[in-house]
């Protein structure tokens, strides 16, 4: 190549990497961004409290990352900036990223079975990482909440019987179908996996590897994870993050688990959380299950449950509507924090709203 070429080429590569925006303490910001279509996502998002139509809807937390650039935020007292938010079952998407550095470390394969590291499931020995990543131990669980209490097995987990010791609780279950043949949601999976990450990485390492190998790396300061009388984490359900925090979990993810110049993440990782499980049967309005993220996929002839997203939609999604949704395509990353009692939130609607405001609005 002539060096004269070789200079335009060198200084290209050079403006692409400047251009590429990672936040340091804070994000980088993109302009401010004002209209209708704003204003109808804001009135959606944070209905005002006469409006007893949508009164179930209640939003702590709602912010927008575009290419690395923090586009919108907006709080709703008592949630500030500052508070880490109690994420539910976000909890869950988070400790698979948290594994997916212990993969990257060799520490595990998906096909390994998992009584290997946790020795009560030996009476289950065909069951993988693979199958309690997908939701599919085969485990007789009832994923009810306060609705249904006297027969749920997370209730009786996380409340009563179970809470001193999560995974011991979910081993003692029963089996109702061979693992990785069937999905059934079950908070008590990802418990199972939180214990499987103590024997990889050993007792020593464990209480502080979640911070060591992915809140430190992503500049995450204010991370909260509380564990069962054991020392377990709750992966299920007991992680504590700031909307701005979880979303450099986002765009680790959507930059495919690369953070500046490092794989934190093994791509073919992110590509399995991505992957729809392959016996799962769609259910109307459901999201995909893929790794302990759920998916805008159609499957079986089903629809994608949300329409108006694109197809390479994936989200991190918890309880009373708290959601990270990660959109590829769009280069997004919005964070979603609520309280949301009475089912009347809707994840197509959000994302259809946030689509019509931000898509294709900032250039690098």
């Amino acid at each position: 190549m002539p060096k004269g070429l070789s200079l335009i080429f060198m200084l290209l590569l050079s403006f692409t990497a400047q251009a590429e925006y990672w936040p340091a303490e804070q994000w980088p910001t993109a302009p401010v961004l004002t209209g209708p279509a704003l204003q109808a996502l804001e009135a959606y998002a944070f209905p005002s409290r006469d409006d007893t139509a949508r009164q179930g809807i209640r939003t702590d937390a709602l912010l927008v990352i575009r290419d690395g650039q923090l586009l919108y935020e907006r709080y709703a007292g008592p949630t500030t900036a500052q508070t880490p938010h109690l994420t539910w079952s976000i909890s869950k998407s988070l400790m698979a990223t948290v594994l997916g550095v212990a993969y990257g470390e060799g520490l595990f394969k998906l096909d390994d079975p998992v009584a290997k590291f946790y020795p009560p499931l030996q009476k289950h020995p065909d069951m993988t990482m693979a199958d309690l990543l997908h939701w599919a131990s085969g485990l007789d669980w009832q994923e009810d909440y306060e609705y249904a209490p006297l027969k749920s097995s997370v209730v009786a987990m996380l409340y009563t019987r179970g809470h001193h010791d999560m995974a011991a609780f979910t081993a003692a279950h029963a089996a109702y179908a061979a693992p990785g043949q069937a999905f059934r949601y079950s908070s008590g999976d990802s418990n199972l996996l939180s214990a499987a990450l103590k024997a990889m990485v050993g007792s020593s390492r464990y209480p502080d590897y979640p911070w060591a190998a992915l809140f430190e790396p992503l500049g995450i300061r204010h991370a909260v994870w509380e564990t069962d009388a054991t020392g377990t984490f709750v992966a299920s359900s007991y992680a504590y993050l700031t909307a701005r925090d979880l979303a450099r979990v986002g765009l680790l993810m959507d930059r495919e688990g690369r953070w500046g110049d490092k794989q934190l993440l093994p791509k073919d990782w992110v590509a399995f959380n991505r992957e729809p499980f392959a016996h799962y049967h769609a259910h109307e309005d459901d999201a995909v299950p893929g790794g302990q993220w759920w998916l805008n996929r159609a499957v079986e002839g089903a629809a994608r449950p949300w329409p108006d997203a694109p197809a390479d939609t994936f989200a991190a999604l918890g309880h009373w509507g708290q959601a990270l949704y990660v959109i590829p395509s769009e280069h997004l990353v919005i964070v979603r924090y609520g309280d949301d009692r009475d089912g009347s939130y809707r994840h197509n609607e959000l994302l259809k709203l946030a689509l019509k405001a931000f898509a294709g609005k900032v250039q690098p």
